[in-house]
């Protein structure tokens, strides 16, 4: 690795993440990890490994309080609160468990909000939601609210979203977790999809069979990472 993050969609150096709960824990204790453009990675781990944290750090949502990270080559830790903030609306798609749509807004809506931040015409907004939400199968929902979907649906819209910006790296947060098992499944494809465009698409997950569609995976625990697996195109591991 050098020292601008080299060709990776993702560089972490040393980084680590300490709170203080009375005393300190480190969520994160040193985390070194590349992502390479246009791979696919799951991170798993038991609850308190620090994925949510991993996540939140890749995505800007967070700063380290030691290490570097850098996006695509570009240091982000030294950024202005502002400069993390055109990072996260450009560069990266989110992807909630919990899918984050606003309740009183229609399908079309929620998926072109972060194009209302960048001050592009309604009608342009419209035309590049629509595009997506019929890309992820709803075209015919475009003018639904959230109460009026089903729990897959609305990750679609939440995907739709993701990708309105264009995003150089697309994070899923537990993307399944809200959903039953052949919609889960249904996400997965479409995930898979984004990733043969070329998309790099990052996911945390504590579901080993959602983890499968991955092609690596980093497995994390008390804040390291304890190894990282290669899978190849079934799920399983390749042996080294």
């Amino acid at each position: 690795m050098d020292s601008t993050g080299g060709s990776a969609a993702v560089s972490l150096e040393t980084v680590t993440k300490t709170y203080m709960v009375g005393e300190p824990v480190h969520a994160l204790d040193g985390v070194d990890l590349e992502i390479p453009r246009g791979s696919y990675v799951a991170v798993m781990g038991p609850s308190g490994s620090g994925k949510s944290t991993l996540m939140n750090v890749i995505g800007c949502l967070d700063t380290p309080t030691k290490g570097t990270v850098y996006l695509d080559g570009e240091e982000v830790t030294t950024m202005s609160d502002r400069e993390r903030t055109r990072i996260r609306g450009e560069e990266v798609g989110f992807v909630f468990q919990t899918f984050n749509l606003m309740p009183r807004l229609t399908a079309v809506e929620n998926v072109a909000l972060p194009l209302v931040f960048r001050g592009i015409p309604v009608g342009e907004r419209r035309e590049r939601a629509t595009e997506l939400l019929e890309r992820v199968g709803l075209g015919d929902r475009l003018d639904h609210v959230p109460n009026e979907l089903s729990g897959g649906q609305r990750q679609r819209v939440a995907i739709a979203r993701a990708l309105v910006n264009d995003p150089a790296l697309i994070l899923a947060d537990e993307p399944t977790g809200n959903l039953d098992t052949e919609t889960g499944e249904n996400i997965m494809s479409l995930f898979e999809e984004l990733h043969a465009e070329g998309n790099t698409v990052v996911m945390v997950t504590h579901e080993r069979p959602v983890a499968e569609h991955a092609e690596r995976v980093v497995h994390l625990l008390d804040g390291r990472i304890e190894r990282i697996e290669e899978l190849d195109a079934v799920g399983a591991e390749v042996e080294s």
